[in-house]
């Protein structure tokens, strides 16, 4: 069984910094790609930003500039640097990892952390 483990996520003002980290339980799990993405109420989750085993990267153009995806393949941890932060980017944001834990390549999610934007 792998378990996404997420932190970071909290409240913070208008123009102010985040980390989100999210690492795999697992050791033996072979990782392709891993992604953040968010949801607010009444909305699709939407891909925020993703990164590939060799390191190409894909981000929403709301979050261009301003968010940094990076991820330590040894860790098997995935991060998302969020800075100029805007009220609109208040939403739930879940790690996804698309990898294979034996049984053949396929998502999976974390649980989500809330990040909250506001004055």
């Amino acid at each position: 069984q792998v378990q996404l483990v997420e932190s970071g996520g909290g409240l913070v003002q208008p123009g102010g910094s985040l980390r989100l980290s999210c690492a795999a339980s697992r050791s033996s799990f072979s990782i392709a790609a891993m992604g953040w993405y968010r949801q607010t109420p009444g909305n699709q989750r939407e891909l925020v930003a993703r990164i590939t085993s060799g390191g190409a990267t894909d981000y929403a153009d709301s979050v261009k500039g301003r968010f940094t995806i990076s991820r330590d393949n040894a860790e098997k941890a995935v991060y998302l640097q969020m800075n100029s932060l805007k009220p609109e980017d208040t939403a739930v944001y879940y790690c996804n990892v698309y990898g294979n834990s034996g049984l053949g390549y396929r998502d999976y999610w974390g649980r989500g952390t809330r990040v909250t934007v506001s004055s």
